[in-house]
């Protein structure tokens, strides 16, 4: 997908979202042949002609300012993360993200994210990479989502499970949030690397062909970072558990990531977590870090 493909598609998107009543325009009537605002409305909500929206939403304005991108993230009414991939998607060649040296082949995790991840043992918690790939997991980690080390190396990764694996389905209580908070952390990685990157194109052309749910969910445009939340569990071992996530990025390698998932002291969720682990740990041997 080229940057102006991406570009029309998010206009689109979110424009189709918007109606009438959440921008206070006034309704003259008339028959409205696709959701949404139409492009005139748009255009006169960020202060610009008609045709240049138009031209904007068909990837044909090469360097729009700064200006007229904040007018018209104000007109779609888009939010923060929202804004900056518009501007990324819009002026690529501005990205105040410096530019990348040639990626590697291979991630390797950071010293200091594996000794953290080697202590904490009654934290389920995993490195991720690039594109939502599992660096390292520890073994409270493999006991609540299976076993990642085990699994082969080109699916080693969280959207690629979360949309091809069956089991995890069953394993989220919420499969759907969940799911489509991977569609919108891809499309933000997209908009963060440009020109495409040959990996994440290979991955998103994969889910897409064999998962009608993503590929449903791709055409919305989504967009969110992977910061904190809830998310709800269905083990099948100890059955049902709400953990808090958090991820903490690295200052000067934001392309890696450490994410841990704890229960709240005191509740079922914490006893569950509590005996999965005292289930897993004849097994377990240190924190993993996955193999080719």
């Amino acid at each position: 997908m080229t940057t102006a493909t991406s570009l029309s598609d998010f206009l689109r998107t979110r424009r189709a979202r918007l109606n009438l009543r959440d921008v206070a325009l006034p309704d003259f009537g008339g028959t409205r042949r696709v959701a949404g605002l139409r492009r005139e409305e748009i255009a006169q909500l960020a202060g610009v002609s008609v045709d240049y929206y138009t031209r904007m939403e068909q990837g044909r304005v090469a360097n729009p300012s700064d200006t007229v991108l904040d007018a018209l993230a104000r007109a779609l009414r888009l939010n923060d993360e929202e804004t900056r991939h518009l501007h990324r998607l819009a002026r690529p060649q501005h990205t105040t993200r410096p530019t990348r040296r040639p990626q590697p082949r291979r991630q390797v995790v950071r010293p200091m994210l594996q000794r953290l991840l080697d202590e904490l043992k009654d934290v389920p918690a995993l490195v991720i990479g690039r594109h939502l790939d599992i660096l390292a997991c520890n073994p409270a980690a493999c006991a609540l989502f299976g076993d990642y080390t085990a699994m082969d190396p080109a699916e080693r990764n969280i959207a690629w499970i979360t949309f091809l694996d069956p089991a995890s389905r069953a394993l989220y209580a919420d499969w759907s949030s969940c799911a489509r908070e991977n569609v919108a952390y891809l499309h933000l990685e997209a908009g963060r690397n440009q020109p495409a990157d040959p990996r994440l194109a290979h991955l998103i052309g994969e889910l897409s062909m064999k998962s009608a749910d993503f590929r449903r969910w791709w055409a919305e445009h989504p967009v969110q970072d992977k910061t904190s939340g809830i998310k709800r569990f269905h083990h099948p071992v100890v059955g049902d558990l709400e953990l808090t996530y958090e991820t903490l990025r690295v200052a000067d390698d934001p392309d890696q990531a450490l994410i841990t998932y704890a229960a709240q002291p005191d509740t079922s969720s914490h006893d569950a977590l509590q005996m999965l682990l005292a289930w897993a740990a004849p097994t377990a041997a240190g924190a993993h870090r996955p193999t080719d």
